[in-house]
């Protein structure tokens, strides 16, 4: 069974930077085999993608975050990073941290202010 739980989350003004922690526990060998992802919900809206990382080490981004956001992973720490720089007012919601396999968080604030 793998737990996760984010921090970092926060209010930021527009053009700041925060880094967000996604800590994984459980029965698990290694996070670089792992799919990783963060998400990020609104009210009223689906939650959306935002950035994954795979076994590979490759990533992948959702268009409105490219060049601004990274995500990254410490495996002797158990934990998956999103850097979040250039925070925009519409990058505000509640961060899930994702393990492919249906495993969620309990998720993190982020408040961008204009």
């Amino acid at each position: 069974q793998v737990q996760l739980v984010e921090s970092g989350g926060g209010l930021v003004q527009a053009g700041g930077s925060l880094r967000l922690s996604c800590a994984v526990s459980g029965t698990i060998f290694s996070i670089n085999t792992m799919v990783m992802g963060w998400y990020r919900q609104v009210p009223g809206k689906q939650r959306e993608l935002v950035a994954v990382i795979i076994g590979g080490g490759r990533t992948n981004y959702a268009d409105s975050v490219k060049g601004r956001f990274t995500i990254s992973r410490d495996n002797a720490k158990r934990t998956v990073y999103l850097q979040m720089d250039s925070l925009k007012p519409e990058d505000t919601g509640v961060y899930y941290c994702n393990e492919a396999r249906g495993v969620w968080g309990q998720g993190t604030q982020v408040t961008v202010s204009s």
